[in-house]
C-alpha cells in the first residue's frame, strides 16, 4: 500500500510512526514493564460535541489513515532516533522493532455524516498495539474533518455552482495536499494543487496571477500571451488595474469564445453584475465569471443572485472556516481485567466525560427517507427497524486492511449521506446538531 501521509525523513524512511507524542511511547513502557501492555483494548474515537453552531460534521481522512497504518513501523532510523534521545528503554525498543498493527478496526465511511457523541473510529487489539496510535489519528481525523465539515456547507451554499479549492499557499504543504483530498469528497469540483490532482486523481484548474499580468509592459500583451499560449478558453484575470476595460480587452483578444474572465477583489456582487452585462453586450454570453477572495460559506452564499459562474476558495476552507480541529478524541472504553472479561471504562472528569462500552451506530431513517436519529448502542447494535442505515463498517481485520476508501468514493457517499438530512442541515446560520444523538438505552 502506498501512503498518503508519510513523512519522508533525512534518512529517507517513509515511517509515520514518530509522527506522534512522547507520552505515548512512556505510557507504552510503563504498561510493559506493568504486564497490562497486552490486556486486550478498544479505543473509540468520537468528538464531544460539534464546533459551536455547526449542525453537522462529515469524516474524512479514512483513507488516509489506513495508508498512514500499513507505514506506522518502526525501522531502524525511528529506532536509533528514540534510543539516542532516550525516549524509552531498551524492552520497549525492542517491542517497537517487530510492532505491526494485529488488530481491527471499524468506522464511519469516507464522506459520512456524523453527530455528537458518533463512533467514528473504533479500534480493538491489545493496549500496546492500539494505544500508540492515538495521535496520527487524531492528526488526520481532526484535520480532514474540519476541512471537509467547512468544504461541505460551501458546496450547499454554492447551490450547485463549481467550487475550486485553492488554498495551497495558506497551509502547510502536506496539510494542503490533504486539504484538497477532504474538500473533493464534499463537492468542490477541482483543486489547484497538483500533487493532490497526482495522487488522489482530482482534477486540477489555473491560469494566471496578477504577476503574470504586471510581468509584461501592457495588459494588452499579457492577455495576447496567455491566449497564445493557453487557448481563447482559458480564464483571464481581469481585475489588476481597470475592470472593466481589461473586460473589454479581453473579448477583443479572444473573442466570444472566451472561456473565463476571473475577478479577485472588491465589491464581487456588484462587479459580477457589471460584468456579466459588459460581456453580454460584447457578444460574449457564454464567457464564465469566476469570483475569488477570501470567501468563506457566508460570501458564497451572498453571492448567490449574482450571475457568478464559479467560486474559488482557499484560506477559509483550508483553516475550516471558523473550525481548524473538528476536536475529535480518542479514548478507551473497554478491556480485559485480570480475569480475562471484558470491562467497559470511561472517563468521568467534568465537560471531559466519555461513554464507556464498544459502541455500534445506526441512522435511524423515517419511511419519507429523512434521517431522525444517531442511535448508538453500547455493547450490542440497535434495532434496525428497516430503514435504518448501518453507520460502522469494517475497516482493518486482524491488521490486513479490508476496506478501499478513496476521495471518489467518498464523495460520492458524502451526496447520498447529506441527501438524507432535514432541509435545516442546509442552514448556515447558527444552530443544534440537526439530529439528535440517543443511546440505546434511551429507546429500549
Amino acid at each position: 500500500m502506498t501512503s498518503t501521509t508519510s513523512a519522508t525523513t533525512a534518512s529517507g524512511t517513509s515511517s509515520t510512526a514518530l509522527l506522534t507524542d512522547h507520552y505515548e511511547l512512556t505510557m507504552l513502557q510503563a504498561a510493559l514493564h506493568s504486564g497490562a501492555a497486552h490486556r486486550r483494548s478498544i479505543f473509540e474515537l468520537f468528538g464531544r460535541r460539534l464546533p459551536a453552531g455547526r449542525r453537522y460534521g462529515v469524516v474524512a481522512g479514512v483513507g488516509r489513515a489506513l495508508a498512514a497504518l500499513a507505514d506506522f513501523t518502526f525501522g531502524p532510523a525511528e529506532l536509533e532516533a528514540l534510543a539516542g534521545r532516550h525516549v524509552v528503554d531498551q524492552a520497549t525498543l525492542d517491542y517497537l522493532r517487530d510492532y505491526r498493527f494485529s488488530g481491527s478496526m471499524w468506522g464511519y465511511a469516507e464522506g459520512e455524516i456524523y453527530f455528537p457523541g458518533s463512533p467514528l473510529l473504533i479500534v480493538e487489539g491489545t493496549f500496546a498495539e492500539a494505544c500508540i496510535l492515538e495521535t496520527l489519528l487524531l492528526s488526520i481525523y481532526n484535520h480532514d474533518c474540519a476541512v471537509a465539515s467547512a468544504a461541505s456547507r460551501m458546496a450547499t451554499a454554492a447551490g450547485g455552482r463549481p467550487l475550486i479549492e485553492m488554498g495551497s499557499r495558506r497551509t502547510h504543504e502536506a496539510a494542503a495536499v490533504a486539504a484538497a483530498r477532504a474538500a473533493y469528497v464534499c463537492g468542490f469540483a477541482t483543486t489547484s494543487n497538483l500533487e493532490a490532482a497526482r495522487r488522489y486523481g482530482i482534477p486540477s484548474a489555473g491560469t494566471s496571477a496578477h504577476s503574470f499580468t504586471l510581468l509584461h509592459d501592457t495588459e494588452e500583451d499579457a492577455f495576447r500571451a496567455q491566449v497564445a499560449a493557453l487557448g481563447k478558453g482559458t480564464t483571464l484575470l481581469v481585475d489588476t488595474y481597470d475592470v472593466a476595460a481589461a473586460v473589454r480587452l479581453a473579448v477583443e483578444i479572444a473573442g466570444p469564445e472566451l472561456g473565463a474572465v476571473r475577478l479577485d477583489s472588491g465589491d464581487l456582487v456588484t462587479q459580477a453584475h457589471e460584468v456579466r452585462a459588459q460581456l453580454d453586450a460584447l457578444g460574449a454570453t457564454n464567457t464564465r465569471i469566476v469570483v475569488t477572495s477570501d470567501l468563506d460559506e457566508y460570501a458564497i452564499a451572498a453571492l448567490a443572485a449574482a450571475p457568478v459562474d464559479a467560486y474559488g476558495v482557499g484560506t477559509s476552507l483550508v483553516t475550516g472556516s471558523g473550525a481548524p480541529t473538528a476536536g475529535l478524541v480518542y479514548k478507551l472504553v473497554s478491556r480485559t481485567d485480570d480475569a480475562g472479561v471484558m470491562v467497559d471504562v470511561a472517563k468521568k472528569s467534568k465537560d471531559k466525560k466519555s461513554v464507556g462500552g464498544r459502541k455500534y451506530a445506526l441512522r435511524r431513517i423515517s419511511d419519507s427517507g429523512d434521517a431522525e436519529a444517531e442511535v448508538i448502542g453500547i455493547g450490542e447494535a440497535p434495532t434496525n427497524d428497516g430503514n435504518d442505515r448501518e453507520l460502522l463498517i469494517p475497516l482493518v481485520r486482524d491488521g490486513a486492511v479490508v476496506a478501499d476508501m478513496t476521495a471518489n468514493s467518498g464523495r460520492a457517499h458524502h451526496k447520498r449521506a447529506l441527501s438524507e438530512l432535514p432541509a435545516g442541515a442546509r442552514r448556515l446560520s447558527r444552530g443544534e446538531p440537526v439530529i439528535p444523538t440517543i443511546y440505546q438505552d434511551e429507546v429500549r
